[in-house]
């Protein structure tokens, strides 16, 4: 399970090991108050020289394993959300694609966003793609991901 936290990436690149996680009070799914630390796991971020180190805690009831991950990121996604979304307006108002990033990259996240927008919010948003956008970061779905 996932947990995003408000914390800085720079930072945590910054300290790698030695950063201070803010500790779960209660494990999400069971609500037991007995956390372990369960080490750490690399991820890759854009803008990182390198692997991040992200905490890990378990669930000694449950055996959930809580992955912490800076807020502003979907799951499974190097980019932040506030990148993605400057892409996809960039691509929409432009027609260009930023020279910052990869062009394969966007477009896969253009075409996710638009077979998601149309599954959840129909036909009528298929012209106005960045309001979906907004609209599905409202109701707590990750826009450009390819699970509908």
């Amino acid at each position: 399970m996932i947990l995003f936290v408000c914390v800085s990436l720079k930072e945590i690149v910054k300290r790698g090991r030695d950063f201070s996680w803010p500790k779960p009070e209660r494990c999400p799914r069971c609500g037991g108050n007995r956390l372990w630390g369960h080490g750490f796991v690399q991820a890759l971020f854009d803008g990182c020289p390198g692997w991040v180190w992200l905490r890990r805690y378990r669930c000694p009831e449950c055996r959930c394993v809580l992955r912490m991950r800076p807020a502003g990121y979907f799951k499974r996604f190097q980019a932040s959300s506030d990148a993605i979304r400057a892409s996809i307006a960039m691509r929409l108002e432009s027609g260009r694609w930023l020279r910052s990033r990869s062009r394969s990259r966007q477009g896969h996240w253009l075409r996710s966003l638009s077979r998601k927008v149309c599954a959840w919010l129909g036909q009528g948003y298929s012209g106005r793609l960045l309001e979906g956008f907004d609209e599905l970061m409202r109701k707590g779905e990750a826009p450009v991901t390819r699970r509908i």
